[in-house]
């Protein structure tokens, strides 16, 4: 026969230990997870590693905790297992979760409280504007042949004026409405006419205060500038629930101890599909 080389030997196999029983203790308590013998001073199963419940590892149970240590403490719940736990929770989450929900509830007050406001800002916005007529107009004085309701006849060559000279300071017109109504926007033609060549026949407004009386009893201001010029003078003027208007006269243009403030139309608008509540 020839010659045969020598084999490769195998590699050696790792030895390894699998946990189980010690075969000198087969009669320790068992363990209540897999059945295995345990000796009793252990802590922990000799083949599975689950806590030995039954042979007083199991520690002390705590005592009767407070309702908001149970409602709001750690410990609410059953301990995860390994390779469940959630992520560890810093300082700086649990700050973060606060400032949040702060700041979501702020929110929240603060839509319930200007939603309504915001709802009827929109439909003022894009709504189509209609004439709003008054019910009542009235004047604190006005001059002969031109009394205040020729400030709301919808002609331009008609006027009112209170028959007083300089600037007519404090002097007043106002308007009522039998029903609330909600305005939108105003046109205030200063002088006698909107023809520029009779501007100077008069003195024109130029402060006008505007003293709303809501349908509550509430009263508010507004205050309105007006230009020295010729024709109509658009004004936003957005209110609701009103019954009444006075518009006061604190300035006018040009005025001298030979003319008077007249004012020869004021026209309101409010929505078109109705301007009334």
């Amino acid at each position: 026969m020839a010659p045969v080389l020598p084999g490769r030997p195998d590699a050696a196999r790792p030895q390894v230990r699998a946990p189980g029983p010690h075969p000198q203790e087969p009669y320790g308590p068992p363990c209540p997870w897999c059945a295995t013998p345990n000796r009793p001073d252990r802590h922990f199963c000799g083949r599975c590693a689950m806590p030995l419940a039954d042979n007083g590892a199991r520690t002390t149970p705590p005592g009767h905790l407070p309702w908001w240590r149970r409602l709001f403490g750690p410990g609410r719940d059953e301990a995860p297992w390994a390779g469940e736990r959630p992520r560890l929770r810093r300082v700086f989450d649990r700050v973060g979760t606060w400032v949040t929900a702060v700041v979501v509830v702020t929110l929240l007050i603060l839509g319930a409280v200007y939603i309504p406001d915001g709802y009827h800002a929109t439909r003022d916005h894009f709504a189509k504007r209609a004439p709003v007529e008054p019910d009542q107009i009235k004047a604190s004085r006005a001059y002969t042949g031109h009394p205040a309701k020729l400030a709301f006849d919808k002609l331009n060559n008609t006027w009112w004026g209170p028959g007083v000279v300089q600037s007519g300071q404090g002097e007043w017109i106002e308007v009522g409405f039998a029903r609330p109504t909600r305005l939108l926007d105003l046109i205030i033609t200063p002088g006698v006419s909107t023809r520029a060549d009779k501007l100077d026949e008069s003195a024109l407004p130029h402060r006008v205060k505007a003293t709303i009386t809501k349908k509550d009893g509430s009263t508010t201001t507004r205050d309105l500038t007006l230009d020295p010029g010729a024709g109509g003078q658009r004004r936003a003027f957005r209110v609701g629930e009103v019954t009444k208007v006075r518009f006061t006269i604190e300035s006018a243009h040009a005025a001298s101890a030979k003319k008077q403030v007249a004012i020869a139309e004021i026209e309101m608008f409010g929505r078109s599909d109705g301007s009334r509540t």
